[in-house]
């Protein structure tokens, strides 16, 4: 991975001016991974942050193109690159951040004097560290061992004061100083240290180190300080992991959980019944990370998570005969309400609400027509079908069962694309029957149909001679054909469209390996 030529170009203006300038933050991160990468995976920098000890007045007049309109000492230069991510870098100032009131936002910042006062503001080790650019030196120099390296024409050098190198090698999220403190000043930080551990690159998640476990646990409750909004977009970004499952799991043990999603606990250790090997909490995970693994967008996973929320309240009965009627109903609303709670959108939350209220569908081909399948796409809307499928999928394995998608699954998949096609039919022409009697001048009577059929099996045939003053002179050469010539047309035209919609049906049944 190599350092954009806009982020150099911004360090190179800082530092001819006389000021200090480096890349810091979860670029450094990303950047480092990427070097270290075992699977090849790369996860690209989503921003290439600054910092300085220029202060925001000096670093404008540097970058006359650039606005500041927030507190925070942070500059944002337009550098009009084509690079979306590139557009905008933002440069902020040394700065000291005290006086937590409110466990979210600093009441009072102050300038550092130091890049290593800034770096120990920051949330994690992995996250404290800076790099230093230098460019056009000779090939091999390096100053400290690890530390630093030549990349292209650059030679980097780490700014790690907190051990973060280490703890990337070690796969350890880790608090800058004292943990306690660290998420005293934030409470989203106790989330953001289960995303880290579940979303930087690697075969499996990253360990939290002790005594930051230990603090997030002794602290959980001051999540509840928290906007829901921000709590909502943690969530979705550990949700939106390889590793949800394991997200999940870790926001159970660290007792955060309860304070996102107490409902989802309700299910730890409650026994099924014969058709499930886990309990209700186990399968919930093992649907989401199906879910996960299959990179289902972000409503399947939060339906797979959230589709037996409703049992724990509606079991009856023990042991392998016990029942949970009603469950998709209760977990419908249980779920409305565990979104509206998180500020969801509307149109959002009764997405997600609808497929966990509809996962239980019914379906055997022997059994259930094309009429009720009908009705299942009007109650869930065609637009959800294929999530409403997926959650099935990841219902069935989170089950314990080998496959996925069975042949029920690939049969009702057909049947709902049959239903939603439009269907082959006169409808489709630019005329009517009334254009017809019109041309015809003649009345209501079989030979109507007989004519639009005739009509519709040239259309599909050439497309091109819909149009009403095509069809218009085809009517008036079929009424001069004799009654013979016309039935003989007329039956033809019937066979064809026929033939067209057997080979249609054919054609969908193959998409999804029915025979």
């Amino acid at each position: 991975m190599e350092i954009p030529k806009e982020v150099k170009s911004v360090i190179e203006k800082l530092k001819s001016k006389g000021f200090e300038a480096y890349v810091v933050g979860g670029c450094v991160r990303d950047f480092l991974l990427a070097r270290r990468s075992e699977d090849g995976i790369i996860i690209e920098p989503q921003d290439w942050d600054i910092t300085t000890n220029a202060k925001p007045k000096e670093i404008q007049k540097i970058f006359p193109n650039s606005f500041y309109k927030n507190k925070f000492f942070t500059v944002t230069v337009q550098t009009g690159s084509e690079n979306p991510k590139l557009k905008e870098i933002e440069i902020t100032t040394y700065r000291l951040e005290t006086k937590y009131t409110d466990k979210r936002h600093p009441s009072e910042v102050k300038f550092a004097k130091t890049l290593k006062e800034d770096l120990a503001r920051r949330d994690f080790t992995v996250n404290a560290m800076a790099l230093n650019l230098e460019s056009r030196i000779k090939k091999g120099k390096s100053r400290k061992k690890d530390l630093s390296f030549v990349v292209d024409d650059l030679s980097l050098t780490l700014v790690d004061p907190f051990g973060g190198q280490k703890d990337l090698e070690n796969k350890i999220i880790r608090a800058v100083g004292n943990p306690e403190k660290r998420f005293s000043e934030d409470a989203l930080r106790m989330m953001r240290a289960v995303r880290f551990a579940v979303k930087l690159n690697s075969s499996a998640a990253w360990q939290i180190e002790g005594k930051t476990a230990q603090a997030i646990k002794e602290n959980s409750i001051w999540l509840q300080a928290i906007s829901k909004e921000r709590v909502r977009d943690e969530f979705v970004k550990i949700i939106m992991t390889e590793k949800a499952a394991e997200g999940i799991e870790i926001l159970r043990t660290l007792e955060l959980l309860r304070y996102i999603i107490p409902e989802l606990e309700e299910g730890y250790g409650v026994s099924q019944n014969k058709h499930h090997i886990y309990d209700c909490y186990e399968h919930s995970l093992r649907s989401l990370g199906y879910a996960a693994k299959r990179n289902f967008n972000k409503y399947v996973r939060i339906s797979a998570l959230l589709h037996d929320i409703g049992k724990p309240r509606t079991k009856r009965g023990k042991g392998l005969d016990a029942t949970f009627y009603g469950h998709e109903i209760v977990g419908a609303r249980i779920t409305l309400q565990i979104l509206n709670r998180l500020r969801f959108s509307k149109r959002e939350t009764e997405k997600i609400a609808k497929l966990v209220r509809y996962h239980l569908f019914y379906y055997t081909p022997e059994e259930v027509g094309e009429s009720s399948v009908r009705r299942l796409v009007r109650q869930v809307g065609p637009e959800n079908m294929e999530e409403l499928i997926q959650v099935r999928m990841a219902d069935r394995i989170g089950s314990g069962v080998p496959k996925a998608e069975p042949y029920k699954l690939r049969h009702l998949k057909y049947v709902i694309e049959k239903v939603s096609q439009d269907p082959i039919s006169s409808r489709m022409l630019k005329v009517n029957g009334k254009d017809v009697m019109g041309v015809l001048k003649i009345k209501e009577g079989p030979k109507i149909g007989h004519v639009l059929n005739i009509l519709l099996s040239l259309v599909l045939d050439d497309p091109k001679k819909n149009k009403r003053d095509l069809l218009e002179k085809e009517i008036k050469e079929l009424g001069k054909l004799t009654e013979e010539k016309f039935s003989s047309l007329a039956e033809k035209a019937r066979q064809e469209v026929k033939k067209i919609e057997t080979k249609r049906d054919k054609m969908t049944k193959k998409k999804y390996w029915v025979t």
